[in-house]
């Protein structure tokens, strides 16, 4: 990476924003790991799992759009506090008073969903910084933070099984006050920030047709990424007979591969350009998908599938965020908020819909293959409105970069 980049913006704020969005997404993400062991304990059927697993998904992405809001209005960073201190709390409070119900985790689902509005305070206060040829890059190492998913997968199902599910929830406040503090001290916001978005705002952004193509393309490549992490334990678990520790494994070597190629998706989308980035991750990522579909006998072949499909939709994921800045450089705050938000909903949409058709079906073939489907409709979308992009607000004349 360049020597300019690193002068380019603020390198202790940058790598706060990736350690504040990195431990909310572990705890955002936890019940998706634990999701076996909890519905054993609970006695739970597969629907009602997956839809505990998701609860944290849909509400981290209707809270993205109020998270974005209060960024604005105060900062980024005073946001980022607030965020901070609420999930602290709600998980002192499962720990200290247990979960006992499905209904009560429920519930600790929904006031996690918090962390995952993380993204509308990380993204802008790194973005802010950095000017646009270097927005990919910057973009990508902050919101590399969803490898927080792979400490979830990693420790969270080991830590259950040595000592309880529930302690799990008071073991993770450890890093959360340590990031907390870390956080506060050396995160900065920018000189220059954007003046608040009201409401209305984001009511007028959506009235652009791009905005609505930027909502989609990332329902797909987060909401996809986001929606497989939680989904993998489960279907490990279902299809093969893994134990939750070694579906724990299985999982986080796929959640790695997809937080890593985040901010590499990123820094190539400002080498090659963000179209062309996601038009070849859309075509992997829709072929791994489909071909998991056919059932595979061998775990290990299942494995390397999703670790390709993750690939692909890690490498989506920064694409997005390196062509979101040029087209909305003065409505990022409100842009990153609702495409966060649509991201987040595509994940819910496809934890809970691959729920529901392996309840009502007993397996999770049709699900998959529908999700290869929209990838296929998401890469004709894009190939759909490449030239236009490229002639308005992509052009040479209008931005240093590459779209």
């Amino acid at each position: 990476m360049s020597t300019s980049f690193w002068k380019a913006g603020h390198t202790p704020t940058l790598f706060c924003a990736f350690l504040y969005f990195d431990l909310s997404f572990m705890v955002w993400y936890v019940l998706g790991p634990l999701g076996v062991q909890i519905a054993s304990d609970l006695q739970l059927t597969t629907q009602q799992r997956a839809f505990m697993v998701a609860t944290p998904i849909l509400s981290g992405a209707v809270l993205r759009l109020f998270m974005g809001l209060l960024a604005d209005r105060t900062s980024p960073k005073t946001a980022g506090l607030v965020g901070q201190v609420l999930v602290i709390l709600a998980l002192a409070a499962a720990w200290l008073m247990g979960v006992h119900t499905y209904e009560q985790a429920l519930l600790l689902g929904l006031f996690l969903g918090i962390a995952g509005a993380s993204f509308a305070v990380a993204l802008p206060l790194a973005s802010q910084w950095y000017p646009p040829q270097h927005q990919g890059k910057a973009m990508g190492i902050a919101g590399a933070g969803n490898s927080g998913t792979v400490l979830a997968a990693l420790f969270a199902p080991g830590l259950a099984a040595l000592f309880g599910w529930n302690a799990v929830f008071g073991l993770a406040l450890i890093p959360l006050v340590l990031t907390l503090g870390l956080f506060a001290t050396f995160a900065r916001n920018a000189p220059n920030r954007p003046a608040p978005k009201s409401l209305g705002d984001y009511l007028k952004a959506l009235g652009d047709g791009d905005s609505w193509w930027f909502m989609f393309f990332y329902s797909i490549t987060f909401g996809g990424f986001l929606g497989l992490a939680s989904t993998l334990p489960g279907y490990f678990h279902d299809q093969y007979g893994l134990d939750p520790v070694k579906a724990g494994y299985y999982t986080a070597a796929c959640v790695f591969a997809g937080s890593l190629m985040r901010p590499i998706g990123g820094a190539l989308a400002d080498h090659f350009g963000g179209i062309r980035a996601l038009l070849v991750m859309y075509m992997l990522a829709s072929l791994a998908i489909a071909a998991v579909g056919f059932d595979l006998p061998n775990p290990v072949a299942a494995l390397a599938l999703f670790v390709i499909a993750m690939l692909s939709l890690g490498t989506g994921n920064g694409a997005v965020f390196q062509l979101v800045p040029q087209r909305f450089s003065r409505e990022i705050g409100v842009m990153t908020g609702l495409i966060g938000m649509a991201g987040g909903i595509g994940g819910f949409c496809l934890t809970a819909g691959l729920g529901a058709i392996k309840q009502h079906s007993g397996g999770y073939q049709m699900g998959l293959w529908l999700f290869a489907l929209l990838g296929v409709l998401a890469w004709f979308g894009l190939y759909a409105v490449k030239m236009r992009w490229r002639a308005t607000w992509g052009s040479a004349q209008v931005t240093a970069a590459r779209v």
